[in-house]
This record gives C-alpha cells, structure tokens and sequence, in this order.
C-alpha cells in the first residue's frame, strides 16, 4: 500500500471519484430521512417547549428501533441487484425488486404490531406521566407509517443498485419540504387545519412517509431506464427464493442495526431517568450526531454496492480498493463534523431551544462529547457496509451485540449513576461501545477480502 500521501491520492484518485458519485446522492437521501426527525424536533422545541420535545424525541427514538430491522434488513437488496447487474443477468434484478417489495410488506406488518404493542406499553420505561400520555399517542401514529417507510426503502434499494441514486435523494427532499409544512400547519392550526399540538406533528410524518412510497414507486415504474428490468415477462418468474435470500442475509444485517439503533434509543432512556432537562438536552445532541452518522451511511452504502459490484466481477483488488476508498471518505467527513461539534457547539444548540438555559448548558456539553465519537461512528458503518458487499452478516451482528449491549449500555448506565456522571457518563458509554465495534468490523473485513476466494455466482462463505 502507498506510504505517501500524494501516492495514495494517485493511487485512489478513480477510487474517490466513483464512490462519491454514488455516495452523494445517497448521503443526501440519508440526509433528508433524518432531516425529517430534525424537523419534527425543531418545530417541536420551538412551537411547544421541553416537554414535548423530550416526548416527540422517545417517539422517535423507539419508533426508529422498531423499523430499523426493516430499513437494515433491505438495505442489502442494493448490494444483491448491484451483483447481479454486473453478471448482466435483469432477470434476477426484477426478482430481487418483487421480493424485496414482498419482504417489506412482511416485515411492516411484524414492526407494525410490534410499535402498538410498545406504545400501549410505554409506562414500562419509567419515564414521567406527561411525557409517557405524549409520547405513546405520538408513536401510534409514527406506528402506520412504517408500511410506507418500508416500500420506500425496497424501491430505493433498486435505484441504488442499479446506481441511480438520484432517484430517492429528489424524492427525500421533496418529501422533507412536505413534512415542514404539514408540521407548521398542524401543530399550529393555521388557515381551515386543527390546532393539534405534537400529534400534528407525528401526522405530518405519516403523510411524508406516504408521499416517498407512492412518488418512489411511480417513477421506477414510468422511467425508462427501468424497463429493461421491469418487462412483463419477467413479472412471471417467481421470486420466492429471492425473497428467502433476502431474509436470510438481510434478517442478520437488520439485527445488526437493530443492536446499534436500541443501544442508543435504551439510553434515551436511561437519559429519561435523570429528569426532563437531561432528556431533552440529550434529544437535542443525539439529533446532530444523528445527521452525521446517515451521511456515513451513505458513503456505507456506496461502499457495499461497490464491494459487491466487484464481488460479481469476481476482483478482489476491486474489493480492497473500494474498500479503502469509503474508509478514507468517511475518516475524512467525520474528521471535519467532529471539529464542527468541538467549536460550535452553543450555537448549534441554539438551533433547537433558546428559553431553557438549563436545558442549553447540559445540551452544549452532550455536542461536545458527540463530536469525540464522530471518527468511531464513521469507521464502523463503513466497515459494516463493506461486510455487506462481502454478504458478511453473520459475525459482524455478534460484534455489534456484543459492543452495544454488553458494553456500551452497561457502562453508560454504571457512569451515569453509581459514578454520578449523569448524562456525560452515557456519552462516554455510548464512545466505548463504537469504539470497540470500528476497531473489530474494520479487522473483520480486511481479514476476510484477505482470505476469502471470490467466484462469480458462488455465495461466499460466512465463517470466519
């Protein structure tokens, strides 16, 4: 490997480029489906105060925890159409987009139960009466739009694999404009609209959700580019197996989410237990780093699509290049947020809420501890995305469990409160536990593009 920087920028240089192309739009995509929860909490905060947004941010955390099996266990759909479209085989694209579709809706329904069943149980995580009555209402409605989230997502995984990620970027943004302005019209009740406080807000949510599913599907059925694996007689074919395979690799890549997405969604609560103003504060710090951490996983994304990509072509050069060049990218991004983070902290607080400086103070230092962990948080999404591409997705689920919930979350309860840290003790919780899943994830892939054999149309295989 090069020793120099300019060799190494030489060396990588089409490496850089072809990532960020597909990486952008992907990024900004990510963006705006986090940007929406941003402005959930910005209306919230401003229009509402502390309450509910501390309420609006359990909802969300929670809700995010159940589709995130969904959303993680779809995302390696792209990876599977990006194989298959290098092997030049459409048939097997179209099959891949029917049973992703299928899975989606099994899944939705799964989730689905699973959210009711949880906010009519939200008295069991402890959390004050006014913010439990909010947040349980808020989560039931956040509970149907998991059926639209989902098809959204199983389309959007054709357009990236195919690598026209354009696609749901326009969309996403499109849709983040319609949540802003169905939350400023709810929560409000401006012109012939009902004054309905933080549910209008979870509404508005509901109503982007169903704008992405239907504009998504809509134009990957009327774009031309997409006919080629859209023919009538493809539609034939059944897609069972596909569907299997989809569940088999995607259920343990959807778990390894999962574990991530309820580490943080568990300290919420554990955040909850020190009072209302931490749980805000902490609502409103976890938000910024929420936004860097899917721009990373955007540069994931590109990773596992061109992993996978050169998996299919049976190159592993092709796997240590992309590889590297996603590790590099996002090394690079995280680095800049991560000063962002350590120098603008009480400004960007601001952003959120201005007329609790209790609430300002505790957030102001929960920003600065985000900013620590920014590198971590890049290294592993990427390595996980990497893995992806390898069809990797039984290991990498046991070191995300094992970093999350045997680490992260019981440490940051241990400094929380018999330490007396309070909220910085989750943070640095929360550190330890990405740290150490960076370090092994990244070991992980290295090891196996070092020691796996890569064959055109033969699964690899998923021991170590």
């Amino acid at each position: 490997m090069p020793t120099t920087q300019r060799p190494l920028l030489l060396t990588y240089r089409a490496e850089f480029a072809d990532t960020l192309r597909l990486s952008i739009p992907i990024i900004i995509a990510q963006l705006g489906v986090v940007l929406m929860g941003v402005t959930d909490n910005l209306f919230v905060g401003r229009l509402l105060g502390a309450v509910p947004l501390g309420a609006a941010g359990l909802a969300n955390s929670l809700s995010f925890l159940m589709s995130s099996i969904g959303v993680g266990g779809l995302s390696v759909v792209a990876a599977l159409v990006s194989k298959a479209r290098n092997q030049n085989d459409p048939a097997a694209v179209n099959r891949l987009f029917r049973a992703g579709l299928r899975v989606a809706g099994w899944i939705s329904i799964v989730l689905g139960g699973l959210s009711v069943l949880l906010a009519y149980n939200f008295n069991l995580f402890g959390q004050t009466l006014e913010i439990t009555r909010l947040a349980r209402n808020f989560m039931l409605i956040l509970s149907a739009s998991l059926l639209p989230l989902l098809i959204f997502v199983a389309t959007r995984q054709l357009c990236d694999g195919l690598r026209y990620p354009r696609v749901a970027m326009a969309i996403t943004l499109s849709a983040l404009g319609v949540n802003a302005l169905f939350n400023y019209l709810f929560i409000k009740g401006i012109g012939p609209f009902p004054a309905m406080g933080l549910m209008g807000s979870a509404l508005a949510t509901l109503l982007s959700r169903l704008f992405m599913a239907s504009a998504m599907l809509l134009y990957v059925y009327r774009a031309t580019h997409f006919r080629a694996y859209l023919k009538t007689g493809f539609n034939s074919l059944p897609a069972t197996a596909e569907a299997w395979t989809i569940l088999r690799l995607g259920l343990p890549g959807g778990l390894t989410f999962f574990f991530e997405v309820a580490t943080f969604s568990l300290a919420v609560v554990i955040v909850g237990w020190l009072g209302e103003a931490q749980l805000a504060a902490h609502q409103i710090a976890i938000n910024m780093a929420s936004v860097t951490y899917m721009m990373a996983t955007g540069i994931s994304s590109a990773a596992a699509i061109r992993v996978s990509a050169a998996v299919g072509m049976a190159s592993r050069e092709g796997v240590w290049r992309a590889g590297v060049a996603a590790f590099l990218l996002s090394v690079g991004f995280m680095s800049v947020t991560a000063l962002v983070f350590l120098t603008a902290n009480n400004w960007l607080v601001t952003l959120y809420i201005r007329d609790s400086p209790e609430v300002m103070a505790i957030a102001a230092s929960l920003v600065i501890m985000a900013g620590f962990f920014q590198l971590s948080d890049g290294v592993q999404v990427v390595a996980l995305g990497g893995l992806r591409g390898l069809s990797d997705v039984n290991v990498p689920t046991l070191i995300t469990l094992f970093s999350y919930w045997v680490v992260a979350l019981p440490l940051s309860y241990i400094l929380a409160f018999p330490f007396g840290m309070d909220a910085i003790g989750v943070w640095i919780g929360l550190l330890a536990g990405l740290t150490i899943a960076a370090v092994l994830l990244t070991w992980r892939f290295f090891r196996r593009v070092r020691h796996t054999n890569l064959f055109i149309g033969v699964t690899m295989p998923e021991s170590a």
